[in-house]
């Protein structure tokens, strides 16, 4: 059985999460970011990144705002997202991007699966894999690939006017096939340690996408996630393969 004292500590993280998502939402309508996409990924990012997002976005994410870049223009200046943003923090907001696209997609493959258990079975639930969570792994891939490559178009297009539509996707799949699959990685293997272990040896309970213990799991699924994909981002970015935030 799940302690009482954790259910409590899950809600209050999940509730954390939310508000720092909220403040961080009401400021992205008030000070739009220049690149769209990125009005998504500070919120989102949030959900999972809490306290850590809030200090990234005010110390970094706000120098990238509408009216930032176009006073940098009339200027005829460097904008201050590149000429005031140390490389590392490049990296982690390219690492955000990145996990934003995965957090929407678990989420919808996660309740998917849950609601429509048809879904996994197709996956391979039965059949395949004995356990569930393996078929929900796939479709958990399948659908963060979709959102991370859409996030990723959307961050290219506005600056790469010089492609196509057709080069500007080859592009995204190229940029955020490795940052995705190096961020599931970090996420698998600690819901894996979540749900084996943590639960089903010390709790002796399952862990259920319908509780807040999963949601607060899949927040340091998430945090995880990050650690792991920051290195390729780090790489992808260094060799100009993924475009600098």
């Amino acid at each position: 059985m799940v302690p009482h004292w954790f259910s409590v500590l899950s809600f209050a993280e999940l509730a954390l999460g939310a508000l720092c998502a909220l403040i961080v939402l009401v400021d992205v309508v008030r000070h739009p970011q220049h690149m769209a996409i990125m009005n998504v990924v500070w919120p989102v990012t949030a959900l999972f990144g809490t306290g850590l997002t809030l200090w990234l976005y005010f110390s970094y994410g706000r120098l990238a705002t509408h009216d930032a870049m176009r006073s940098a223009m009339a200027r005829d200046e460097k904008p201050p997202s590149k000429s005031q943003t140390p490389f590392w923090a490049m990296v982690a907001k390219g690492a955000s991007h990145c996990g934003a696209g995965c957090t929407l997609g678990d989420i919808v493959s996660e309740w998917l699966c849950f609601l429509v258990p048809a879904v996994a079975v197709a996956l391979g639930w039965g059949s395949l894999f004995g356990e569930k969570m393996y078929a929900v792994w796939i479709a958990d891939f399948l659908v963060a690939y979709a959102f991370g490559v859409a996030f990723q178009y959307f961050a290219i297009r506005p600056m790469r006017d010089d492609v196509s539509r057709g080069q500007a996707i080859w592009l995204a799949i190229k940029a955020d096939t490795l940052s995705l699959t190096s961020w599931q990685i970090g996420m698998y293997g600690f819901m894996a340690f979540a749900s084996f272990y943590l639960f089903d040896g010390v709790f002796g309970a399952k862990l259920r996408v319908d509780s807040a213990p999963f949601w607060f799991m899949m927040q340091i699924a998430m945090l995880c996630g990050f650690a792991t994909a920051y290195p390729t981002n780090w790489w992808l970015i260094r060799s100009g393969i993924k475009e600098k935030m």
